[in-house]
């Protein structure tokens, strides 16, 4: 039987990540966004015992680590999805009914914006504008574009995704 790892212990194979962004990233003068980006996109958040190791690493205080990490909105101190649902929330998306998209998203996936399924396959967030006004409403899934939405089309796009194929965006 394996036995169980100190509280705070960090997992072998986000030590080993870590190493290998650090290594990647060890000629740059100022390496930390790099390699924080490159955690956050491998496991999609940020974890405390990494946070710790990468402070240790590249002897930074772990204050200045999380000051970054807590910085940018791009990057997450909490598990996300394997799908990141982006709701635009600007004007024009909001005037043609993106209030409507996020609460049947939210209806459908039991969760609110900002949190993410039990299951972590999905997480749902807002933002201000993603600049593509004349396909209001406009929501991003995992950076693919599906523009002028209705409730029906939004119910078709995110069954592709539960079902394990990706819908065709209009980027």
């Amino acid at each position: 039987m394996a036995k169980p790892r100190p509280a705070g212990a960090i997992e072998p194979e986000l030590k080993a990540s870590i190493n290998q962004a650090l290594e990647l990233h060890k000629h740059e003068r100022a390496p930390l966004i790099s390699v924080l980006q490159d955690i956050n996109i491998e496991f999609r958040y940020l974890a405390p015992e990494g946070l710790k190791y990468i402070s240790q690493k590249l002897q930074i205080p772990l204050s200045r680590v999380y000051h970054v990490a807590t910085f940018y909105t791009a990057f997450s101190l909490t598990p996300r999805g394997e799908h990141i649902i982006k709701v635009c929330m600007g004007t024009s998306c909001h005037i043609r009914g993106a209030p409507r998209l996020l609460d049947a998203l939210e209806d459908r996936l039991e969760i609110k914006a900002g949190e993410t399924t039990e299951d972590l396959k999905f997480t749902i967030e807002t933002v201000n504008c993603l600049g593509a006004c004349a396909l209001s409403p406009v929501v991003v899934i995992d950076s693919k574009y599906y523009g002028n939405l209705t409730l029906k089309s939004l119910d078709k796009v995110l069954k592709q995704y539960t079902a394990g194929t990706k819908a065709h965006s209009i980027r």
